[in-house]
């Protein structure tokens, strides 16, 4: 499957396999009508692309929610970590000004509404219903937990709920997504779609 997208997707820093920003591209295609898209975890904006270019199409919206500060494993000394992205000054990660230059780039800023704000925050006065969730953000079991409890809930029916770093294999990644996963598959609010590597697909029902 080839996607038109408005920048070489290869020049945006991210994690996001092809194959998986494909199908998060189709999905908000299908599911944008409904409502404005939310992606939590937007680090430099490469799964924003392509959320953001199906939202585009359908005269949509995607609210793009990240603290900029990195999760776990971004921080200095840690695997992932970007020197690029280390404000020196301030000595913090801020992924936010290369989320910006993306999103410049890719001529979206009329599409995509960033929210510099942690979960817990931005969902407390949540009313919007929202057609499709994208959970990538932190990786810890409680990070996890939070980004679906506080989103799952905003979903309209027949909306998607889509999850990054599902490895049900511990050698292969992080159990948190896992988890979050199967507890959403056991809600009886959601109906497993498809497995495209390692992000999970899902409708409310």
């Amino acid at each position: 499957m080839t996607i038109e997208l408005p920048i070489d997707i290869e020049t945006v820093k991210g994690f996001l396999d092809n194959s998986e920003g494909e199908a998060l591209y189709q999905y908000a295609l299908q599911a944008s009508p409904l409502g404005p898209c939310l992606e939590i975890g937007s680090y430099c904006g490469k799964s924003t692309i392509y959320i953001a270019t199906a939202c585009r199409k359908t005269d949509s919206v995607l609210y793009a929610l990240d603290h900029h500060r990195g999760s776990e494993e971004h921080q200095p000394g840690e695997e992932y970590y970007d020197p690029d992205l280390y404000d020196e000054k301030d000595q913090v990660i801020d992924s936010f000004r290369e989320f910006r230059r993306t999103i410049t780039r890719a001529g979206l800023t009329d599409t995509v509404i960033p929210i510099i704000a942690s979960t817990n925050i931005a969902s407390k006065k949540w009313q919007t219903p929202l057609s499709m969730v994208f959970i990538d953000g932190g990786h810890s079991l409680e990070a996890a937990l939070g980004d679906y409890r506080s989103w799952a809930g905003h979903i309209v029916k027949n909306g998607i709920l889509a999850i990054h770093d599902i490895f049900t294999d511990p050698e292969e990644g992080g159990q948190a997504p896992y988890q979050v996963w199967k507890m959403a598959c056991a809600s009886g609010l959601f109906k497993e779609i498809e497995k495209v590597k390692s992000l999970g697909l899902l409708r409310r029902i």
